[in-house]
């Protein structure tokens, strides 16, 4: 989860990640606060969890990636250590406009990761080498 969130944001996600453990839903009293929160990229953000659309690249030296297979079948390369994704929305809505806090697919790993549900997947450190300096997809 990024370190760059706001209190509320942070406690929204440990909210969820409790009411998913015990309930394996989330309640809609969660879902209006992160439509609040969020505003219209929650409801995107949900239906790429409900895809299993996130993937959780890990090498052996602990570094991990995110990968997020958008509604266009584009593949993303998140980065929530550095609150970074490569999507246009992103570039638009939160770095240019700053009109909100995360694109939809940043939203769906931290969704991901709070309900435990994100796809996990090894890679070498070679590869993730490659993939930190993009020339891997």
């Amino acid at each position: 989860m990024p370190a760059v969130l706001p209190a509320v944001a942070e406690q929204l996600f440990r909210d969820i990640r409790k009411t998913y453990q015990e309930t394996a839903q989330i309640p809609d009293d969660l879902l209006i606060a992160l439509r609040f929160v969020f505003g219209a990229c929650a409801v995107q953000a949900l239906d790429l969890v409900d895809q299993r659309s996130v993937t959780c690249l890990s090498s052996p030296s602990g570094r991990k990636a995110f990968q997020v297979i958008g509604a266009s079948g584009s593949l993303y390369t998140c980065f929530t250590s550095c609150h970074y994704c490569p999507c246009p929305a992103f570039a638009y809505t939160v770095l240019r406009r700053n009109d909100g806090l995360l694109c939809k697919h940043i939203l769906a790993v931290c969704l991901c990761e709070a309900m435990g549900v994100t796809r996990m997947q090894s890679a070498s450190d070679e590869q993730m080498t490659a993939l930190l300096s993009g020339t891997l997809l």
